[in-house]
């Protein structure tokens, strides 16, 4: 590489060599690690029977609409999630009985998890 510097008023040409570093290679970047270990998590869901009814989304229950023991028909509404402010209403899949109610009124619940046993 050339080079023209000035040095108390005098003009000279130089030549230059010019070693480049190597730069250095960006490694993997993980994002809330906190540390040098991955973040794992896990959720429970408590397993009920086949018939259960289960919630589609994780969110807390904001209305039972059904009792024990009533007798249902298929796409009428058991119960009412909120989650993030919206409403979410969970159906009956088929015509049945209410067995078991597995959930009450504010209790949190996450995907998954059964909410109403029919029979």
């Amino acid at each position: 590489m050339k080079l023209k510097v000035t040095v108390n008023g005098i003009p000279y040409d130089i030549e230059v060599d010019v070693q480049e570093e190597e730069k250095p290679q960006v490694g993997s970047i993980v994002i809330g690690g906190g540390g040098g270990s991955p973040v794992q998590s896990s959720a429970t869901v408590i397993a009920t029977s086949a018939n259960a009814v289960t919630a589609p989304l994780s969110g807390s229950v904001a209305r039972i609409l059904v009792e024990e023991g009533d007798e249902i028909e298929a796409g009428q509404v058991l119960c009412v999630l909120e989650a993030m402010k919206m409403e979410t209403e969970i159906t009956a899949p088929a015509a049945g009985k209410v067995e078991r109610i597995l959930v009450s009124k504010g209790d949190a619940v996450a995907g998954g998890e059964a909410l109403i046993e029919l029979g």
